[in-house]
């Protein structure tokens, strides 16, 4: 077997138990998750497990680590319309992708792992920075806003609506509970003038999914 080969086949190899480990997590959570039940999922052997994760923690900080590669944002023109359309992409795919939830749920259940690591949140935060310093130059904000502050309020906002909504309905609301937090959001945020112009629910392809 060839070097190239090999390499392929261990990348496929490292793929599919990262997959099955955030379908475990996403499914018990990481206290009840277990080697044994990852292996099964995967359907590999203890070597092939053991050789790209040494620990049940290993597995758990690479599902975690840097959430906003299980996601593909939409596109479009930068600035207020497209927070608001990412915040509800966000909300489909927190509904429908078990690799995007696990991070999510081992992002706040970190610490039952011995972590303390930010780093998902502000990636996030950052992301919805870049769309608010673009809604500043298409003058759509209010004077007063400071957009690395409501950034991170944002963030924060829609992790503990995330979490609720998971609570009280496995999530099935979560998008009307993100258009509730727009309602209230965008009048402190925004002119009205530019409020009357948005769109405040899913883009029509992710509104029928």
């Amino acid at each position: 077997m060839t070097s190239r080969i090999r390499q392929e086949r261990a990348v496929r190899t490292r793929e599919t138990i990262l997959q099955a480990a955030a379908e475990v997590f996403d499914e018990v959570g990481y206290s009840k998750a277990s080697i044994r039940l990852i292996m099964e999922r995967a359907q590999v052997t203890q070597g092939g497990m053991y050789f790209h994760f040494k620990s049940k923690q290993g597995i758990a900080e690479a599902v975690i680590v840097s959430q906003q590669q299980f996601v593909q944002l939409p596109e479009g023109p930068d600035g207020l319309q497209r927070l608001i359309d990412i915040s509800f992409h966000l909300a489909r795919e927190l509904q429908t992708n078990a690799r995007f939830r696990a991070s999510v749920r081992l992002a706040v259940e970190q610490e039952e792992f011995g972590g303390r690591d930010a780093t998902a949140y502000l990636e996030w935060a950052e992301q919805f920075h870049r769309q608010l310093v673009a809604a500043r130059a298409q003058k759509e904000l209010r004077f007063g806003v400071d957009e690395r502050e409501f950034a991170t309020v944002l963030m924060a906002s829609y992790s503990g609506v995330q979490i609720f909504s998971n609570i009280s309905t496995g999530r099935a609301d979560l998008v009307e509970r993100v258009a509730s937090l727009w309602r209230y959001f965008l009048p402190a945020l925004a002119h009205e003038e530019v409020i009357d112009r948005l769109r405040i629910s899913p883009p029509v392809d992710e509104a029928t999914v």
